[in-house]
Order: C-alpha cells, then structure tokens, then sequence
C-alpha cells in the first residue's frame, strides 16, 4: 500500500488472488476480544502508530497471542467469522473437521463469510515456558510485559524497536516512514537494541547506516 492509503501494484494482484480488505478499528477489535481468556496485542502499523501518534491509512489489522491460544481465539470469533489458517498463500478453513492450523505460527485471517472482505490477520507468537518468543531472533526470549505496553484503553501494543525489526525485513516505503516516526521518540536504550538487533539480523541491510548515524 502506497503512503496515500493507495494500492499499489503488489495490493491489486493480491486482491485479485485472495479477496479484498477492510480491517478493524483497534476500537473494533478490542470490542470483539473483550472477555478473550489470554492476553493479545497488536503489531506492525498500528503498534507503530499507537506509539508515534503519526497516522496512515492501514490495508490490514494484525493481532498477535500465543500460538497456544489458537484454538480459543477461533471460538472467540466462533458465530462472527469464518477463520482461516495461512500458511505461505495455502488456505484451509478452521472449523470442527479441521481444528488444528496448517502450522503452528501461520497467520489466521478472518472474515464473515466469502463474499466479505478479511477483516484482520492473527500472527500467533511462539512462547517458551510461557514467556514471548521472537520470530525474528529466537534466542530473544522475554517476559510479554517487557516487550508490549498498553495504552490508556488497556489495548497492548508490542514495542516500537520490536517491530521496528520485523519491517526491517521488509523494508517498505511504509516501513522506512514508521522508521522515521518512532525512531526519534525511542529512548538512547532502545535505539541501540534496535541497532544491534538490526545488524544481527543482516549485517549489510540498508538501515545500518541510516541508525548508525542517529
């Protein structure tokens, strides 16, 4: 999606193959995980914006809980949705005959029914002894109080150098311009993770330079 809440040519392509888009609000979401027994928070752009207060238009909404929870988050839906497991662009709907996703962390999208738009992407996180557990580093293992925050709402959002890293794989035009947002309110503490974290990841990526001259 282009800045201006646009699709580019990669959104129409994928619209075509997959069905279109129109995500919940957080207010939305929150509304429909109220009583949800386990704890979730949002990631990619809306944890950026939660945290920057710099708003864009977003072409979709990402929840994140435990992949232990999978089954109970298809039940909180249960009645609304229609949930599905995506694993690499394979789908297969969850339901009673196929209760299980096709892997334990593919993405679970979720709309009413198929002539409806997807309404959100649920990205389950691996946890170790109930602690959350990157996807992008798997020896970064913590407590999920020490990586998300909530706001005033109670919603919790995962930390701006956390998914300042997932982007980095990425490395959109909207990844570089949550970058410049949330970079500059990052405390000395956080940017030099983000740093470090960073250049394990790749130590030739493009932002290298660009947070080595922060």
């Amino acid at each position: 999606m282009n800045l201006d809440g646009t699709p580019d040519a990669e959104d129409i392509a994928f619209y075509a193959t997959y069905g279109d888009w129109q995500p919940l609000t957080v207010t939305e979401l929150a509304s429909l995980m109220a009583g949800f027994q386990h704890p979730w928070w949002l990631v990619g752009g809306h944890a950026i914006e939660a945290f920057s207060g710099v708003q864009r238009a977003h072409s979709d909404m990402d929840v994140s809980f435990f992949s232990s929870a999978i089954l109970d988050f298809r039940k909180q839906l249960e009645g609304r949705y229609h949930v599905w497991s995506n694993h690499g662009g394979t789908f297969r709907i969850l339901d009673d005959k196929h209760p299980e996703p096709l892997h334990p962390l593919a993405q679970i999208w979720a709309r009413k029914n198929a002539q409806s738009p997807w309404v959100l992407d649920g990205a389950p996180s691996p946890s170790i002894g109930g602690r959350w557990q990157s996807k992008r580093d798997s020896e970064h293992v913590a407590d999920l109080d020490d990586v998300t925050w909530a706001d005033a709402r109670g919603v919790r959002f995962l930390n701006p150098e956390v998914v300042l890293l997932f982007k980095a794989a990425q490395n959109r035009e909207m990844d570089r311009f949550e970058l410049a947002t949330a970079w500059p309110l990052l405390t000395s503490e956080k940017r030099q993770w983000l740093r470090d974290a960073v250049r394990r990841y790749d130590p030739e990526h493009p932002w290298n330079e660009r947070l080595a001259d922060a």
